[in-house]
């Protein structure tokens, strides 16, 4: 039995063979449509992240599962003073697979000891968010064919985001990787990170406070928010807020096969006016979520199609 709590998790060669079935699922839709029939998924959200729980229902319904839950701590048991290994354990009980969103960093590790089936993290605080990492990847790989030899440029909130921390621990154990981190000087990438995955490995990358300076060479630009209350000084926030906003002059320079990501949801930190550009992929992105996580599914149940 296998649980997902870290992207790590996955060997490379394990995430190629997720993209290759989300790939054919895209291709052969009809093909997938009833391989979970009598399967009972279980979204245990305890926080309420919309977009993330309807993407893993989407998937399961569209495999031709079924699935259960609640989308926040006070529709559970948890409410009235159950502890977590309890509610797992009941809920283990129900369902074949559960899929866990949790404000607590850990807890996911904790409800895989007891659930007896599959547990996949749907993110947990500020610390992973695999499923989320899944579908970066996925989406590199749809519009560049490819997930080595890339530039790739991640801009904004690099501190606290949890997703961008992922995706270079992922990515960077393909060959021929070069990151560029784009952040204010309060919210740049933190630097054990930086020992742990890049400096070990030799995985060259550079550090820069604005996008201009380095739009021209990216292959992928991942923006994600500058959120306000990460600045103990509001003068720091109005004075760099407008620096990481994603505009259609800003790209004048940029590849014409660049890109654009993001995990959503959106502020400002991409304007509109940069929807209908052909380089931008977050709308798609979203949608791509849902076919990797079919295939995660699919994965952890151990049904072949």
């Amino acid at each position: 039995m296998r649980n997902l709590m870290n992207i790590t998790d996955l060997t490379v060669e394990e995430i190629d063979e997720l993209i290759a079935v989300a790939e054919d699922i895209i291709a052969n839709p009809v093909k997938y449509q009833d391989a979970c029939n009598h399967k009972l998924l279980a979204t245990l959200f305890f926080e309420p992240p919309t977009r993330t729980r309807l993407s893993v229902e989407s998937a399961m319904h569209r495999l031709g599962g079924s699935v259960v839950g609640f989308s926040e701590a006070s529709s559970s048991s948890s409410a009235k003073g159950e502890s977590l290994a309890d509610t797992i354990k009941v809920v283990g009980g129900y369902a074949d697979i559960i899929a866990m969103r949790h404000p607590k960093e850990g807890a996911p590790v904790v409800a895989a000891r007891y659930a007896g089936v599959p547990v996949i993290n749907a993110g947990d605080g500020a610390h992973n968010h695999p499923t989320q990492t899944l579908t970066d990847l996925l989406t590199i790989w749809r519009a560049k064919k490819r997930l080595n030899n890339l530039t790739v440029g991640l801009c904004g909130d690099l501190k606290f985001g949890r997703t961008v921390h992922s995706l270079v621990g992922a990515m960077a154990r393909y060959t021929g990787i070069k990151f560029v981190f784009i952040a204010p000087e309060e919210l740049k990438f933190p630097r054990y990170i930086i020992e742990d995955e890049l400096d070990s490995r030799g995985i060259p990358y550079k550090e820069v406070s604005t996008m201009e300076e380095v739009m021209e060479e990216l292959d992928v630009l991942y923006m994600t928010r500058v959120q306000k209350e990460r600045f103990f000084n509001e003068a720091d926030y109005i004075r760099l807020k407008d620096t990481y906003i994603l505009t259609p002059e800003k790209l004048v320079p940029a590849k014409e096969d660049l890109t654009i990501m993001h995990p959503l949801p959106r502020v400002n930190e991409i304007s509109t006016a940069v929807d209908d550009d052909p380089r931008a992929w977050y709308f798609r992105q979203a949608k791509n979520g849902m076919f990797i996580r079919m295939a995660l599914i699919l994965k952890m149940l151990e049904v072949t199609v």
